[in-house]
């Protein structure tokens, strides 16, 4: 409670200062002038980060170009695989079934397996089965030759 006392007295004991409107203009002032210089670099810092951010920026559209040059080179390389893989795959059903690549069309093994059965189906000779003597068996009429120049001489 002691201590309480004396700071009371202390307090009452010590006057208030008052400042005039010219002192207190004077001490603003001068805390303007201090802010003032802490930012004194301010404009040049500000030019200083435009032309960083125009450097950003035009990195950024070179970096954009190279991304897309890589971007579709990736593509080309992708595409050139993709060929390559069903080249291969049309020349192993080729050798396998005795058809020739350049007929078949499918992408994968099972399109190009299928394909080459239909092809091999309908290319599969039909003709009828002949005696010696080139007579077909079963009909008669004669040679074969005799045959066509009885059709010719029906046809015109």
């Amino acid at each position: 409670m002691d201590e309480t006392v004396k700071q009371e007295k202390k307090e009452s004991t010590q006057e208030q200062k008052t400042f005039t409107q010219s002192e207190l203009n004077a001490v603003v002032n001068d805390r303007l002038k201090r802010e003032r210089e802490k930012y004194a670099d301010y404009e040049t810092l500000k030019e200083k980060a435009k032309k960083y951010d125009s450097y950003e920026e035009a990195s950024k559209t070179e970096l954009q170009k190279e991304t897309d040059r890589a971007d579709k080179l990736q593509k080309e390389l992708d595409d050139m695989k993709q060929a390559e893989k069903v080249r291969t795959v049309r020349e192993k059903i080729s050798k396998e079934t005795g058809i020739p690549a350049n007929l078949l069309s499918g992408n994968t093994e099972e399109e190009c397996k299928a394909q080459a059965e239909g092809i091999k189906a309908y290319a599969s000779p039909s003709y009828p089965s002949l005696k010696d003597g080139g007579e077909p068996s079963g009909t008669p009429g004669g040679s074969t030759a005799q045959q066509f120049a009885d059709w010719a001489n029906q046809v015109f």
